[in-house]
């Protein structure tokens, strides 16, 4: 989540798509790489395009919604617009913090696992959890006393990791083995298509074009333009960045660093150097996203607050700023962090996420008439979001039941805080607006 918005005079196309992409290819894609080719072998590629094709359905729900509801809420008043603010959207509402708030998990253990990647493989574990700790107590430390430091490097840091994966792809096209990419290398199609499932978060950030819409220029010509262009540049991105990560390392090596595997394989080709300027780019990347979601999602617990589904005290302020709501994200985050493995937290990330994004596209299939939307679009990205999140499911049931209790945890209980808070608080429990 960028926190870096301008103020003071309308946003135009670039600023837009700017913002889009800086909340795309925050660290998503530093983290889940490695674990996407775990899954999908030699179909990694499509496993992302398959991902991005389901952001990009869903992005035509948001840009509609973002022309007819601008404002900084996004998700939160498309939810609320669209159901009321009843048990289901408060739970909903809910279940998209917790999503942010195991991102933020991922980008942390994404900064450990970089970071510990420059010692001895037997000290690494213990580096890891060095790291996570460290940069979410002091990022969360910058947010309370306000720095702004990290946020005004944010745009140069954007420049700059998109500038790396580019040379990233140009060097390693051109060592591609294309043999390591055939059909034949592919896994089966379930386990190919949860692949792109489970590294689904990488693709979240575009939503966050939605809470710049109330400061877009032209909006109506803008945003969707904006939206369809900033998903179309990151699934191309993606989909060289894992053609180039697959066609120059083994399948076995990548998973064997898949903590860490863009900077395993800027090795392959571009030789020690390749994997500390990879390494540096993917603690740059992730501890700005870090920053960038900690400031975000402390508003978002605001604004949940001030709608009455979560108690007051998160959306009330210190300073002029949510830090309550702050300090409970980081307290999560550094529990998540620690005790998961990248796997779960990317489940848990990825099916939050896919549940959310249905209930904006039926958000925007039950306001068609208001938004004037094509129902069968919008009926197509439910389908894909709830298709995408049973593939994964029966993947996951079949590989780590485990995590599939997980998963169940951290949705019911969006919707048991929701329930309990209506009943302690007395708040009229409705399914949409009168």
């Amino acid at each position: 989540m960028s926190n870096s918005l301008p103020k003071g005079k309308p946003l135009g196309y670039w600023s837009v798509v700017s913002i889009g992409i800086g909340g795309m290819v925050g660290g998503g894609i530093f983290a889940v790489l490695g674990l996407a080719v775990q899954l999908s072998h030699g179909g990694t590629p499509v496993a992302f395009a398959v991902a991005g094709i389901v952001a990009l359905v869903t992005s035509y729900s948001y840009s509609k919604l973002s022309v007819t509801y601008p404002s900084q809420g996004g998700t939160v008043e498309f939810l609320n617009q669209a159901f009321g603010t009843g048990l289901i959207t408060g739970g909903l509402n809910i279940l998209l913090l917790l999503s942010y708030i195991v991102m933020l998990s991922l980008y942390a253990f994404a900064f450990g696992s970089y970071g510990a990647s420059f010692f001895p493989i037997a000290m690494q574990p213990f580096w890891k959890h060095v790291f996570i700790t460290g940069i979410i107590i002091l990022l969360t430390g910058l947010n309370i006393l306000g720095a702004k430091i990290v946020g005004k490097s944010e745009e140069l840091i954007v420049a700059l990791k998109i500038t790396i994966l580019f040379i990233f792809i140009g060097a390693g096209l051109w060592s591609v083995n294309p043999h390591r990419l055939a059909p034949s290398t592919w896994t089966k199609p379930l386990q190919l298509i949860a692949g792109g499932m489970i590294i689904f978060l990488a693709y979240e950030g575009f939503e966050l074009i939605a809470n710049t819409a109330g400061d877009v220029k032209n909006p109506r010509k803008t945003l969707p333009r904006a939206y369809y262009s900033t998903v179309g540049f990151v699934i191309a991105l993606y989909v060289l960045v894992s053609l180039v990560t697959v066609g120059n390392l083994p399948i076995d090596q990548i998973v064997a660093a898949r903590d860490y595997a863009l900077a395993a394989s800027a090795k392959s080709f571009l030789g020690s150097s390749g994997f500390i300027l990879i390494a540096i780019a993917a603690l740059l990347s992730t501890g700005s996203a870090i920053n960038a979601t900690l400031y975000g999602t402390s508003r978002v617990s605001y604004i949940v607050a001030k709608e009455g589904e979560l108690p007051k005290i998160l959306g009330g302020k210190i300073w002029n700023r949510p830090i309550v709501g702050l300090l409970i994200t980081s307290i999560l985050t550094l529990f998540i962090a620690n005790l998961f493995n990248l796997s779960s937290i990317s489940i848990m990330g990825s099916a939050g996420f896919l549940l959310v994004f249905a209930a904006v596209n039926t958000a925007n299939l039950r306001l068609y008439k208001k938004t004037t939307s094509h129902r069968v679009i919008s009926a197509l990205g439910i389908v894909l979001c709830l298709s995408a999140l049973v593939a994964l499911i029966l993947q996951v049931a079949a590989t780590s039941p485990r995590e599939i209790l997980i998963l169940v945890v951290m949705i019911g209980s969006a919707f048991t805080i929701e329930g309990i808070y209506r009943k302690y608080n007395g708040r009229e429990i409705r399914l949409h607006k009168n």
